[in-house]
């Protein structure tokens, strides 16, 4: 007579009050502290900008004179090819690394300059605050010196799917057309698109 074959254990309930994975990487990368945009209005940065979002983030400032202009102009040219979806479903997002200097005001110029369109927000606010943004998204140094050099910053973009919890970067001067596949990929996973993360 053959022997029963014990029933797999069920999963483990999460134990009342263990935050779920989405709010663990909420609260490890994306601390929701005030900011203002170019439009001086005052923003969240996890609950009005992130939460439910698929989401561009880079930083820059106004007055740089190295690789914030090439940058912000390529990434104006992948928002005029995804104009469909910039400020619908798909939003773009600039911090400055010099909060001291960068008023609205100041973003504003700058924002007008480069003639980016809707759904783009340029955003400034404490010193403190951008700062620790800028470190909980990885856009830092580990040589401390190069770190405290603003100028040293390498024109990454982080881009992600927040609901679905998919987060990857790419070089703020790649392809516009490759930043649209970038983002239409984490938009909609598996919808016939390879990931562009893999190649």
């Amino acid at each position: 007579m053959a022997k029963d074959t014990p029933s797999p254990s069920p999963a483990a309930p999460r134990q009342w009050g263990t935050p779920s994975p989405r709010d663990q990487i909420r609260r490890r990368y994306f601390p929701d502290v005030t900011l203002v945009t170019h439009e001086g209005k005052k923003v969240r940065l996890y609950e009005d900008l992130i939460k439910d979002k698929c989401v561009m983030m880079n930083f820059m400032y106004a007055r740089c004179t190295g690789i914030c202009s090439p940058v912000t102009a390529n990434l104006r040219r992948a928002q005029l090819l995804l104009k469909n979806h910039i400020g619908r479903d798909m939003f773009m997002y600039s911090f400055t690394l010099k909060a001291e200097e960068d008023s609205p005001a100041a973003l504003k110029e700058y924002a007008q300059e480069h003639k980016v369109g809707p759904g783009w927000t340029f955003l400034t606010g404490n010193p403190d605050d951008l700062d620790l943004i800028r470190r909980r998204l990885g856009f830092n140094d580990s040589d401390p010196v190069r770190d405290a050099d603003k100028a040293n910053h390498t024109g990454i973009v982080r881009y992600g799917n927040e609901p679905l919890m998919l987060w990857a970067a790419f070089p703020g001067v790649q392809l516009p057309e490759a930043i649209v596949k970038s983002m239409m990929w984490v938009a909609a996973p598996g919808k016939g698109e390879a990931d562009p993360r893999k190649g």
